[in-house]
């Protein structure tokens, strides 16, 4: 018999009690699984952010996306800006820490794109700064926080925020959300990957303009109204 208040019983009474409120994110997660796999499909990247723990999670979801998850695919672009650490400590040296990821958000950021940033404490001054930097960009921003509100889930468009005081628990369900985010991406994906290959299925919202066809279109005379995409 487990003795009572061993740690392993107090980690999982904390997972467990995390997990209540965690299940309330499943529309969250399907719909920004399903958004994240059009923008790849369209050409856009996921550029993702972290310290410590939270920067291995970063790269853990970027090898998923760049590789796969369950079944072959093509490859999605994803970038975990930690991981460039000749670019990483350059700006440190130069610009201080604060700037690690700002600054390459402004250098790799394209409208169109979203940048993923996780935090514990939701409290890190560089990951504020890069959802900063995104929103002059351009770019989406999403953030993995701990409990909210905290100034980094302030900072982006949309959060999703771990119900727990306990980092460990935290950071676990960080990594639950990226194998899900995977989970819906790739279910989303085929379809995204059609609308992608065949342009005239997108019907623009109110306001938008219409999709611009790529190639070029010819049209050939004779009176047999025949048209042919080159």
């Amino acid at each position: 018999m487990m003795p009572a208040g061993s740690l392993l019983d107090t980690h999982l009474t904390n997972l467990a009690a995390a997990l209540v409120p965690y299940r309330r994110c499943e529309r969250q997660l399907a719909r920004w699984g399903a958004d994240l796999a059009h923008r790849l499909a369209g050409g856009g990247r996921l550029l993702v952010a972290g310290n410590g723990g939270s920067a291995a999670e970063a790269q853990h979801l970027t090898a998923e996306l760049v590789g796969k998850l369950r079944d072959d695919r093509q490859p999605l672009s994803a970038i975990a800006l930690h991981a460039e650490t000749s670019a990483l400590t350059a700006i440190a040296n130069d610009y201080g820490y604060a700037d690690v990821y700002a600054r390459q958000v402004r250098a790799h950021g394209r409208p169109g794109d979203v940048l993923l940033l996780l935090s514990t404490s939701g409290t890190s001054a560089n990951l504020v700064a890069a959802a900063q930097a995104a929103r002059d960009v351009g770019v989406t921003t999403w953030a993995l926080t701990g409990t909210a509100p905290n100034p980094l889930a302030d900072a982006c468009d949309e959060v999703l925020a771990v119900a727990s005081p306990d980092t460990q628990v935290v950071q676990e369900l960080h990594l639950v959300t990226s194998h899900l985010l995977c989970e819906y991406l790739e279910q989303e994906l085929p379809a995204a990957l059609a609308t992608v290959a065949d342009p005239a299925t997108v019907h623009p919202g109110p306001g938008e303009p219409a999709p611009v066809r790529t190639g070029v279109e010819v049209v050939l005379d004779g009176g047999t109204g025949q048209q042919v995409d080159a």
